[in-house]
C-alpha cells in the first residue's frame, strides 16, 4: 500500500485519488481479501452454502416440513447410515427462523444438519474481523477517530 493523506476532501490510497465512499469501498475490498485466504475460510463458506435445501425431494408431503434437502445433508445421510435409538434435537434453516427445533434418529441427517452451523458461525466470525478492521482504518485515515 502506498502512503495515506487527505487534500481537498480527497484521499490519496493506494495510488488512487479517491473519496470518502470510495475509500472505504477499497478498504473493504481490501480486508475482505486480507481475511479470506486461507482452507479454513474456504471450508466455511463452502459449508455455510451447501446447507440451503436446493436439491428437491420426492415423497415429502409438505406441511411444516422443508421441501428440498441440502448438498451436505444429502452426502451425509448416504455416507452415514446408522440411527439412534431415541430422536435427536437438531437445527434446520426452517426451524431456525421458526424458533423450534426439528427431530431425527438418523445420525447422517443429524450431522449434516449441525455441521453447517460451524461453517455459518466462522463466516460470521470473518465478516465481524472484517467489519473491526475497516471501521479502525477507515477512522484513521479520515481522521475521525480522534
Amino acid at each position: 500500500m502506498d502512503t495515506v493523506e487527505q487534500l481537498n476532501r480527497k484521499f490519496f490510497y493506494d495510488g488512487m485519488s479517491v473519496d470518502k465512499d470510495e475509500l472505504l469501498y477499497w478498504l473493504i475490498i481490501e480486508e475482505f481479501k486480507n481475511q479470506f485466504k486461507g482452507v479454513v475460510d474456504l471450508l466455511a463458506v463452502t459449508l455455510w452454502l451447501t446447507s440451503f435445501p436446493i436439491i428437491p425431494v420426492s415423497g415429502k408431503m409438505g406441511g411444516a416440513l422443508t421441501k428440498g434437502i441440502s448438498p451436505i445433508s444429502l452426502a451425509s445421510r448416504s455416507l452415514i447410515r446408522q440411527r439412534f435409538k431415541t430422536r435427536q434435537r437438531t437445527i434446520t434453516w426452517k426451524q431456525l427462523l421458526e424458533g423450534r427445533w426439528a427431530y431425527t434418529t438418523s445420525v447422517g441427517a443429524y450431522i449434516g444438519r449441525w455441521v453447517p452451523c460451524l461453517g455459518a458461525v466462522l463466516t460470521v466470525w470473518d465478516i465481524s474481523v472484517i467489519t473491526k478492521n475497516v471501521i479502525y482504518r477507515y477512522k484513521l485515515i479520515t481522521g475521525l477517530g480522534s
